[in-house]
């Protein structure tokens, strides 16, 4: 059985991007970014919303750009060698392999899908995840704190949620981001 994980860089107040919709303030370091890989390697299935998908796309072709860095080349290989599922009413097609589209979230078929997996899944976007969030499907949150304040945008939790958590795992990179991995206790 796989757990689903809910895994966002945020900044200190708690925002995935600014009140412009931007998030290069969170861009990784080849340091965190070689993390993020390693913890993607857990990942058999994303789950994505039509907006998370569209930005996280990038990574079908990113190998094909001249002059990546080896730990651009690798997030590609494990991204694309994940499947995917992008939940939207309005996208038409999909543009990376191992992806389908289903038109709404349905709480059930998630749970059917981790039963099932033998690998994690991850919800990835502040709006499926919170729908994730309220029917009771998420195991683990996994926040990137980056050493940014932005003072408003989309927020990393939905209003209304309490959970109680445990850490279990922490980490600090030189470029000021925290790692923070909670488990929802029982």
């Amino acid at each position: 059985m796989g757990k689903l994980i809910y895994s966002m860089i945020t900044s200190l107040d708690g925002y995935v991007s600014d009140a412009n919709g931007d998030y290069g303030w969170g861009a990784p370091d080849e340091e965190s970014h070689t993390f993020i890989n390693e913890h993607m390697r857990s990942i058999g299935t994303y789950l994505y919303g039509r907006r998370m998908y569209e930005t996280m796309v990038y990574w079908e072709t990113a190998h094909t750009l001249p002059d990546q860095p080896p730990f651009i080349l690798e997030c590609a290989k494990v991204w694309q060698a994940a499947d995917k599922v992008v939940y939207s009413t309005t996208l038409e097609e999909v543009s990376s392999g191992r992806t389908r589209i289903e038109r709404s979230f349905d709480p059930e078929s998630v749970r059917r899908l981790k039963a099932e997996s033998g690998r994690d899944l991850s919800v990835d976007g502040p709006d499926l995840a919170a729908q994730a969030i309220a029917a009771g499907l998420v195991d683990e949150y996994q926040l990137f704190v980056g050493p940014a304040v932005v003072g408003g945008g989309h927020r990393f939790f939905p209003d209304g949620v309490r959970a109680d958590l445990e850490l279990l795992d922490e980490r600090r990179f030189g470029n000021g981001v925290v790692y923070l991995r909670y488990g929802v206790k029982p």
